[in-house]
């Protein structure tokens, strides 16, 4: 809760059969974040401010903005997301090294969401108790948050089109 007003940085690996794994870099800072996403070539960047939702894509040269539902729309990134995280599970420690102790987090039997992942591999940082990685696998898709950091700028996480001054702006707000 303490690192809320200074926003989050991390890695987002999601590893699809067949497909691959995606890489992307997620800020998050209050209502707002931004996505940034390279696959053959082509880089996506996505701003969301929980109403307005702005992605560039640099093969195109172009910016497509649109509404979202605030409703909807939560942060990928939020620092929140690891409050309770381990809740409705049976933790144990898989090994530790100087610096970081690795946890294996296993669904308990009370957890009866279909949804929660079986396992969740879980490494803390020994001197800040700060989440170091998490690994989970949900519907077939391995995700890894990595690189987690705190100490994010507006700026990171607002949209400003003079960035982008050759971008075609295609606007599909309602």
């Amino acid at each position: 809760d303490q690192h809320e007003k200074e926003g989050v940085v991390m890695t987002v690996d999601a590893k699809v059969p067949l497909l691959g794994t995606l890489s992307s870099k997620v800020y998050s800072l209050g209502d707002k974040t931004r996505v940034e996403a390279k696959m053959m070539g082509l880089q996506l960047i996505t701003w969301d401010d929980g109403t307005t939702e702005w992605t560039y894509n640099s093969k195109a040269d172009e910016i497509e903005i649109q509404s979202v539902n605030a409703q909807s729309s939560e942060p990928e990134g939020d620092v929140g997301m690891f409050e309770g995280l381990t809740d409705d599970y049976d933790i144990t420690l898989k090994k530790e090294t100087a610096d970081t102790w690795y946890f294996v987090c296993k669904k308990s039997k009370k957890n009866t969401d279909k949804d929660a992942p079986k396992t969740i591999d879980l490494a803390i940082a020994k001197n800040t108790y700060y989440p170091v990685s998490l690994k989970a696998t949900v519907s077939g898709v391995t995700m890894t948050l990595r690189d987690i950091a705190f100490g994010v700028t507006e700026k990171q996480v607002t949209f400003n089109p003079k960035d982008y001054p050759t971008a075609k702006i295609v606007d599909k707000r309602k």
